[in-house]
């Protein structure tokens, strides 16, 4: 997997990026008379929901490398005139590709440039919003606010006090995609931030809950597709001068839990949460079964399975403390006499251009494994495994493959003797795909696979 990270280029490209002059040798000195450039500020944005990590190029020197989906990069310092910005798209195997058409911009002094990459990948564009560079009013909070998510209609946005009938509010602003309000100073304090459609205060589709905001706070406020749980289809991201994104999630996101019987000799089970043994929150999962994703408040609970219809044994009696936005997948591994809980977190944003597989070791009969990814009918007596000595209730996490397909293949660690496989598999761009290796039922070898998502 690439890691998820975004840092500044080194500081070579930095000067050429802000146009200084740069020595010709140590005993050079800068002429006396000579006048730094002018120069501006520019912060890049990703906020499209679909496309992969970028790479962010002005005049062909990188500013910032292997940002994901609502990160950002600090202000940089730019020379003022005219310059190209490429916004450059990183493929499954690490082949860059233009994610639109580099944009050239003229740049004025003691201007903010901020360039959103938005819309859908099939549709990328950038969104340039500019306001003047200059520092907030002592004890003033600035926002500029933006509809970047291209899957909302015209929307109304209200700043208000907690709790405010929005009926007897007027919107902060109205907005189609890709509009903003310009850079508008407030008094700090706690704020509500709600959105509805377009002249309906009573349908509310995105609600912040209580937010404080500090003096001299300076945010640029983007409401943003929604590519987490629940059904709300925005949230809303701010980002700060240092390039940090904080998200603002809907103040009801919930957490999503999905529940897999991977352990081959137990019976069938239920799932309780918080000892509602009333109500389980899932019923008679037998082994190779799972459950789809349930909703949850975000919280803390206490987790026991137990055979179907009883209370006792507790085979499993876990504490977990849900977030709200993430996803989460329970699976109960190992066999009976030894089960455990295996709690995996899933990004399940789906990218455009790849597909995210994600391999799980749940089979106790296999002992460790080598893991293969190869295309359809390789021969791997010669090939280096994609994951090596994989041992029970490891995960690969997702790998980003390019759409194809592929024969994966485990076999005993060390060694080419094959323990599963080789299954063929079609990947899709934009597919999440999850297997799970397992036992026979009721034990031993053959193994096999649970397939999830994307494979059913």
């Amino acid at each position: 997997m690439k890691k998820l990270t975004q840092k500044l280029v080194n500081a070579l490209a930095l000067l050429a990026i802000i146009g200084l002059t740069a020595c010709s040798s140590d005993n050079d000195s800068v002429k006396q008379n000579e006048q730094p450039s002018p120069s501006t500020r520019l912060q890049i944005v990703h906020a499209s929901p679909d496309a992969p990590l970028v790479n962010i190029l002005a005049d062909d020197s990188v500013v910032a490398e292997n940002v994901d989906y609502l990160q950002a990069t600090p202000y940089n310092s730019i020379t003022v005139g005219s310059h190209t910005l490429a916004v450059k798209a990183l493929l499954a195997d690490e082949t860059q590709i233009d994610a639109f058409a580099p944009v050239s911009v003229d740049l004025a002094a003691e201007t903010i440039y901020t360039v959103l990459a938005v819309n859908n990948v099939a549709a990328i564009e950038p969104l340039v919003l500019t306001r003047p560079d200059t520092g907030v009013t002592t004890g003033k909070v600035r926002l500029q606010l933006v509809h970047a998510a291209a899957n909302a209609p015209m929307v109304d946005i209200y700043l208000t006090t907690p709790g405010a009938d929005l009926t007897q509010q007027s919107p902060l602003v109205t907005a189609e995609f890709k509009q903003s309000l310009d850079a508008t100073e407030i008094d700090p304090g706690e704020y509500q931030v709600r959105i509805t459609p377009a002249g309906d205060a009573q349908t509310i589709v995105y609600d912040s809950g209580s937010k404080m905001l500090n003096a001299g706070g300076d945010y640029l406020v983007a409401a943003v597709t929604n590519v987490g749980p629940g059904s709300h289809p925005v949230n809303l991201i701010a980002v700060n001068p240092q390039g940090q994104t904080l998200p603002w999630l809907h103040s009801e996101t919930p957490a999503a839990v999905r529940v897999v019987h991977a352990s081959p000799d137990a019976p069938a089970v239920d799932v309780v949460a918080n000892d509602n043994f009333d109500a389980p929150l899932i019923e008679n999962l037998a082994y190779t079964e799972f459950a789809g994703y349930v909703m949850l408040p975000a919280a803390d609970y206490n987790i026991k399975v137990t055979p179907t219809g009883a209370q006792a044994p507790v085979v499993i009696d876990a504490d977990l403390s849900l977030m709200a936005g993430e996803s989460y997948n329970v699976i109960a591994a190992n066999v009976l006499a030894s089960i455990e809980p295996l709690v995996l977190t899933a990004d399940n944003r789906r990218i455009a251009t790849e597909a995210k597989l994600r391999l799980v070791h749940a089979s106790p009969a296999a002992g460790n494994v080598d893991i293969y990814i190869v295309a359809p009918g390789a021969d791997i007596t010669d090939l280096t495994p994609a994951l090596s000595d994989v041992a029970l209730t490891a995960d690969s996490g997702f790998v980003s493959l390019l759409p194809g397909d592929y024969d994966v293949i485990l076999t005993v660690a060390g060694s080419k003797d094959i323990a599963l496989g080789p299954v063929s598999v079609t990947l899709n761009g934009a597919g999440i795909y999850t297997a799970i290796a397992r036992d026979a039922a009721g034990g031993g070898l053959p193994a096999g696979l649970i397939l999830l998502d994307d494979f059913l």
